[in-house]
């Protein structure tokens, strides 16, 4: 290819990039600002005889098992024949050991020959607090029918909380390397257990999990492939994508209108998140008392919770000074938190709903564009009538066609 084609499509994809920031501020007009409640308390967490706040135990190597004990009965799927939660060795977002927890499930019945192919659940939002990993909370209603459907299929569901959801440490929310060396731990762990698990598996993933499982896509191969795993493909829906071109801007009075309470709630955990993985960069600094104390309670605050807190304040509120002024803050927000447009060696499934205002739509169409530039296997989907939970259900089908074939 030579360098003129190159720079072109460098240059069609920032113009895509640009333009789909443009339509999810535009998009946001409309949304009024709503008062703030009182926040409500984050709902007690299940252990399943496994309390992993703190850890005196040694850590074992990525992928190794620290423990496993059954999964608590208030925890588990109806179509799951077995259920256990799971303690294992990871990397964390400073490069250090650490542990992570998950929850595996297994289909009624016997194992095939080999036994179960694996679906790794990448899951979304639920918090950054200890008291939101997905392995000690019921599953909502939609990831509980979900996952169920899955298990139907005849695939086992491995769900990573995410390294320091639940245990030591901050989870380092949108961080695509961290999440994705915990996840294929994830499944490692659970191959090494006396469970009947086959080395195929892929990838699935809403909202914050269609970015970790992007991001664990493209190294899957290389993360998984020592221990034995053999990597198949990627199901991606809502994927939070190019957010950084937008958030790089952040400052007071921008964005100049007033955001949905969703995406003002994702700017915090993104700013924990990023505060704690740069704590050279003094974040602090940035915030007004107000944004301050918003960020503070991101860090414990889940889903439920942090969304009352947020109510109608503005991420442009949060803010004394421009992101800007952080010397290369662009690329550290797009080393931190950026989707891949390439490395992608299996196949793609990006599913999109056109009426999504938590991931509005720009978002997964411009990464598409971009991964269409660069010749990535992707197949497309898009929902025009789906919102984000909506995009869930409607790609199911869809879904579903495209495991079978990866997998088969």
């Amino acid at each position: 290819m030579n360098s003129l084609t190159s720079r072109g499509k460098t240059r069609t994809a920032q113009m895509l990039t640009s333009a789909a920031a443009a339509v999810v501020v535009v998009a946001s007009l409309t949304v009024p600002a709503a008062a703030e409640p009182a926040a409500s308390p984050n709902p007690a967490p299940t252990w399943s005889g496994l309390d992993t706040r703190q850890w005196t135990a040694p850590i074992p190597a990525p992928g190794g098992v620290a423990a496993t004990m059954p999964l608590d009965p208030a925890l588990s799927l109806p179509q799951a024949g077995r259920a256990v939660r799971q303690v294992y060795g990871t990397i964390d977002q400073h490069g250090q050991p650490a542990i992570s927890t998950s929850a595996v499930f297994l289909p009624h019945g016997e194992a095939p020959d080999g036994g179960w192919p694996v679906v790794a659940w990448a899951h979304g939002t639920t918090g950054l607090g200890d008291d939101c990993a997905p392995s000690t909370q019921p599953r909502s209603d939609r990831d509980a029918e979900y996952l169920g459907h899955w298990l139907d299929q005849g695939y086992a569901v491995v769900a990573s909380d995410y390294v320091g959801l639940g245990t030591p440490g901050l989870l380092s929310y949108l961080n695509g390397p961290a999440t994705g060396q915990a996840i294929v731990d994830s499944v490692i762990s659970a191959r090494s257990s006396d469970l009947p698990l086959s080395p195929t598996w892929a990838l699935v993933g809403q909202s914050q999990g269609a970015g970790a499982a992007l991001n664990t896509a493209v190294r899957a191969t290389e993360l998984g492939a020592p221990a034995g795993l053999d990597y198949r493909g990627v199901v991606a829906t809502g994927a939070p994508a190019n957010i950084e071109h937008i958030f790089q801007w952040g400052g007071p009075g921008f964005p100049p209108v007033n955001l949905p309470t969703g995406l003002n709630l994702y700017a915090f955990y993104i700013l924990a998140g990023f505060r704690d993985q740069h704590p050279e960069l003094d974040v602090n600094s940035l915030l007004t008392p107000a944004g301050r104390d918003m960020v503070d309670s991101a860090e414990t605050l889940c889903y439920a919770a942090m969304r009352d807190k947020v109510g109608g304040f503005q991420v442009s509120q949060a803010l004394q000074r421009p992101l800007k002024d952080i010397p290369d803050v662009f690329g550290k927000l797009q080393r931190y938190m950026g989707t891949p447009t390439v490395g992608y060696d299996r196949p793609v499934f990006l599913g999109q709903g056109l009426l999504d205002l938590d991931v509005p739509a720009p978002a997964a169409l411009s990464l598409a564009a971009e991964m269409t530039l660069n010749r990535q296997p992707l197949e497309l989907r898009v929902y025009p009538d789906q919102d984000h939970s909506g995009t869930v259900y409607a790609a199911t089908p869809d879904a579903t066609a495209f495991l079978a074939r990866v997998m088969g």
